[in-house]
This record gives C-alpha cells, sequence and structure tokens, in this order.
C-alpha cells in the first residue's frame, strides 16, 4: 500500500474553524464552563469598545501548570469518548479555542498556579502565514485587560481576545445585555449556588449577573408536578415538569419577566441541564407542537456529562438530539402534563359553555368547526328585540352578524400572548351604565321569572338584591 502525507491548508481550515456557528454569549458561556470546573467562584468579564474593542474573562479558580497549559491550548486535546470527571463541563476539548476562534484572531491565555505565571497565545493571521499551529509564548502581557486584578489572585487563569472581528461595535450594548441574560439563564443554579454547587460570582463590567430562574419556583401560584427518574443507557435523568402561573396571578412585570425574550410560546417545552448547567430550552425535540394552551408548560430534565453521546450534546453545548430510545419516555411524560399544563386556560375557557350562567357570547358549530357568537337567547336580548319593529329588527341582526364576523380573533390573541394585563375589557360597563340599565328594565316592568333570568346573566349573577329595592 503506497501513502503520501496531504497536508490541509492551515488557512483555509482556520476560516472554516471560525464558521462552527457560535453567537458571543455562547461563546462566552463556553469558556465559563471551564472556570466553574476549575473551582471559580468569581468571574469577571471585562469588554469594551474604547479605545478598541477588548474582551477578558478572570476567574479565581485553581489555574494550570505551563504543561498543563499547553495541553489545554491544543485543540482536541481530550478524547470526548473519555470517562469525565463528574463535575466537569467540557465535551470535546474544543471550546476554549473554537469558541474564541470564533470571536477573535488572538487568543491569549494566562495562567496561575502555585504562584507561576504560564502564558500561550494561539494568533490565527500567524499561524495562516506560516501554515503551522506555532504556538506563541508572548514577551509581555503586562498590557492585558484585567492583568493587574490576575497579579493579585493566589490562583486563576485570564482569557483575552485581541483582534475582535465578529462583535459589532455599533450594536455593542446589545450584545451586552444579551449576554448578561444567557448568563443569568444558564448558569441559574450556580448564580443561585443551589446545594451541593458552589456559589458562583459573576460581573459582567463590575454589574453583577443575577440568576434567573425559568420556572418561577418561589412563586405559590407555579405548579411543581410530581418529578421523576428514569434509567437510560444505565444512568439516571431526572424530569421535572412545571406549570407556570397563569397571567392573572401575578403582576405585569413578572409576567413579563418569565415570558423572556422569546415569548411564552416559544419558551414553552423542555429546558435540558447538563451537570447543572443549561444546555438547550423552550424545545419539544418534535415530540408536540407549541400551541398557545400549553405556554406555560417547562419541563426540566437533569442529566450526567457521561450521556452526552445519548443526547447527541454538539460542540457548542447549544443543541441536543436525544435518541429515539428517550423520545418515548419524554413523549409519555409530554402526555402526562400538558392536560395539566392547558387547564389554566381551559377553566376560563369554558366559562363561555358555563350552563350556570347565561352568557352574552356562545360558541356556534359550524359542520366540523365552530364560531363565536352572540347569545340570542340572553334574556336582555330578547327584551330589546320585543321592543323593535321587524325593519329595526333586521338592521340589527345584520349589524350583530358583522360584531361577529369581523371580531379581531388575531389582536386578541397576540395581546393575550404579549400583553394580557393591559386588556380593560371590564371598562366597556360601567356601574353608572348597570344602573343606568336597571332603572330602564324597572320601568319596562319585571315578572318575577324574568327577574330571575337576569340574575342568572353575568351582569347580574353577583347581585341577588338588586332587584329588591
Amino acid at each position: 500500500m503506497k501513502t503520501e502525507t496531504v497536508r490541509p491548508n492551515i488557512g483555509n481550515f482556520i476560516d472554516s474553524l471560525r464558521e462552527i456557528g457560535y453567537s458571543t454569549e455562547v461563546a462566552v458561556a463556553d469558556l465559563i464552563d471551564n472556570s466553574i470546573t476549575a473551582n471559580s467562584s468569581d468571574i469577571h468579564i471585562y469588554a469594551v469598545t474604547k479605545p478598541i474593542l477588548s474582551f477578558a474573562i478572570l476567574d479565581n479558580g485553581k489555574g494550570m501548570s505551563e504543561i498543563e497549559l499547553v495541553e489545554a491550548m491544543r485543540l482536541a486535546g481530550k478524547n470526548q469518548r473519555d470517562i469525565r470527571d463528574k463535575n466537569d463541563l467540557g465535551r470535546f476539548g474544543l471550546g476554549l479555542k473554537t469558541a474564541s476562534f470564533s470571536q477573535c484572531k488572538k487568543l491569549t491565555v494566562v495562567t496561575k498556579n502555585k504562584r507561576h505565571i504560564s502564558c500561550r497565545q494561539w494568533d490565527l493571521n500567524y499561524i495562516a502565514e506560516k501554515n503551522e499551529w506555532f504556538l506563541i509564548t508572548p514577551d509581555n502581557i503586562n498590557h492585558l485587560p484585567l492583568y493587574d486584578e490576575f497579579e493579585k489572585l493566589e490562583s486563576g487563569t485570564l482569557i483575552t481576545w485581541e483582534e475582535i472581528d465578529k462583535i459589532p461595535s455599533d450594536n455593542f450594548a446589545e450584545m451586552i445585555d444579551k449576554l448578561r441574560k444567557h448568563l443569568s439563564l444558564v448558569f441559574h443554579k450556580f448564580l443561585e449556588g443551589q446545594a451541593p454547587l458552589k456559589k458562583l460570582n459573576i460581573l459582567v463590567n463590575n454589574n453583577p449577573v443575577k440568576a434567573f430562574n425559568p420556572f418561577n419556583i418561589n412563586h405559590p401560584a407555579t405548579q411543581q408536578i410530581t418529578s421523576e427518574k428514569i434509567n437510560i443507557y444505565g444512568s439516571s435523568v431526572s424530569i421535572q415538569p412545571f406549570i407556570l402561573p397563569h397571567h392573572s396571578k401575578i403582576s405585569q412585570q413578572e409576567y413579563e419577566l418569565y415570558a423572556t425574550e422569546e415569548g411564552y410560546v416559544k419558551s414553552q417545552g423542555f429546558y435540558l441541564y447538563r451537570q447543572n448547567r443549561i444546555i438547550i430550552y423552550g424545545t419539544w425535540w418534535g415530540l408536540h407542537k407549541a400551541v398557545d394552551a400549553h405556554k406555560l408548560i417547562r419541563v426540566k430534565i437533569e442529566i450526567p456529562n457521561s450521556m452526552d453521546s445519548h443526547w447527541g450534546i454538539d460542540i457548542k453545548k447549544s443543541m441536543a438530539r436525544p435518541a429515539d430510545v428517550i423520545k418515548s419516555d419524554l413523549r409519555r411524560i409530554i402526555t402526562q402534563v400538558i392536560d395539566k399544563g392547558a387547564r389554566p386556560f381551559s377553566a376560563r375557557g369554558k366559562k363561555i359553555d358555563d350552563k350556570t350562567i347565561i352568557q352574552f357570547w356562545e360558541t356556534f358549530p359550524i359542520k366540523e368547526n365552530f364560531r363565536f357568537a352572540i347569545n340570542q337567547s340572553h334574556p336582555l336580548f330578547i327584551n330589546l328585540m320585543a321592543s323593535l319593529d321587524d325593519y329595526q329588527k333586521e338592521k340589527l341582526k345584520y349589524y350583530l352578524n358583522g360584531v361577529q364576523a369581523y371580531l379581531p380573533l388575531d389582536a386578541i390573541q397576540s395581546k393575550l400572548q404579549t400583553d394580557p394585563h393591559s386588556i380593560r375589557q371590564e371598562s366597556a360597563l360601567t356601574e353608572d351604565d348597570i344602573n343606568k340599565l336597571l332603572i330602564m328594565l324597572k320601568e319596562s316592568g319585571l315578572s318575577e321569572d324574568y327577574k330571575q333570568e337576569l340574575l342568572k346573566t353575568e351582569i347580574f349573577k353577583n347581585r341577588p338584591e338588586i332587584f329588591k329595592s
């Protein structure tokens, strides 16, 4: 067998490596994984646009020896099939490099272990020029952002990005805001210090990142469905469904907070935690359709780092594709929880079919479909029609048909999804209106049977004393 060595064009390879698909917030989260694995308690992120676009992340973890640093800078330094420490948030041994290369062309890592400082640097332009993976030991690192703070630490690691070309400076503030929100969600368990985890502090430009628990666990109206543990490929997987409070149970501010920027509909579904860190959220993995009726359902799944291959964890640790054998259990759990998740809405929706109350609106069947219709059996409607001649009845009928036909369902649905607290439909009928209506009814004469019918209507059902005077 004849062989020959065909070396890749490193410059082209680097260009491909930089296009894996990291967003800035996902790239930064990948770096924080390493800091957490290094047992850090404090992580400082420095990101500014002036005098030049600069980024640095400093942790107070255990740091690395010189040998460990060189190995950490090696691409694919770890075998993904190797058994990892149970607290290791790494995956392919590529995160530090690929995450950084996706945002910049020069990556410098300075680390301190037992007070010994080591430093190495990847310069992609230099690598492309020489067509060789030359790892640089910089002569001068004192100018690096956060270096003064790094020097004060007993141990720790400082990562800096230079020649940043994937973060546009014109929407930098928006990027920082997105970064903070992403970190507050992805690492919320660490930021909360949920036992047995060590409490983690993350600062972005000296401003602390506050934990965002997507399940609103402290609200009394949040429903925590019975959790269960399932055994998959010899490992235990914990699954805990939650049903968030209906908007009527919480303030507008709280409602908007837990909607997230994606909104409730897109935020429903599974939230996958790998070793206490969120990998992916707001997905049903094609097992269920995201619908408005189920928008309050969120299901927490917790897996160990030993199950990566079965859950299809990608290199960025931002995507997952569970194996088919896992999906069968997930389908069963979806079936169990969706009925409960729809109840906050169905319970309110049933009011239109509540036979104990005479409603203004009803559902009108049309073959296999239906429409919302004004209840023409309503005692007030019957009373009104009795006072009209045939011509007036005909005009009123066409007007009401128009009201029914052009009910703004899309606008109603949109407002219910985005800003339900702003809807004040009850203001259309004031207390003064009700009193005037009552006077008009009394003037026309009320039989005892008609009074009883009126007391069943939405207007008068809670006013049994109203006809006594």
